[in-house]
């Protein structure tokens, strides 16, 4: 089983940046893919990017240029570093797992909240 904790949301002007991190617990993250999702008020919930368990990764075109997603498989964690960043990126961040021959994902964090002042 894998649990998940997300950190790093907060509150940030207009332009600036933040990095997320997904923490995972369990010895076998290193054969998950890892996505990030974000859900605003009122909105259903998107996909921000992924990196699979072979490092490949897909970004959202929302974020496409301005994020980047990476692993660190000894420390169990996933991060998102968010620049430019824009008040339509408030959302609450999600990052989720699968395991490498899984479609769906199966693992969820609580959330962290990003919030962009304008």
């Amino acid at each position: 089983q894998v649990q998940l904790v997300e950190s790093g949301g907060g509150l940030v002007q207009a332009g600036g940046s933040l990095r997320l991190s997904c923490a995972a617990s369990g010895r076998t993250f290193g054969s998950y893919t890892v996505g990030w999702f974000r859900q605003a008020p009122e909105k259903e919930r998107e996909f921000v990017a992924t990196i699979s368990w072979r490092g490949d990764f897909v970004y959202a075109d929302s974020v496409k240029g301005r994020s980047s997603i990476s692993r660190d498989n000894a420390k169990n964690t996933v991060y998102l570093q968010m620049n430019s960043l824009k008040p339509e990126d408030t959302a609450v961040y999600f990052c989720a797992a699968r395991r490498y021959d899984r479609v769906e994902y199966d693992h969820w964090g609580q959330g962290t909240q990003v919030t962009v002042s304008s």
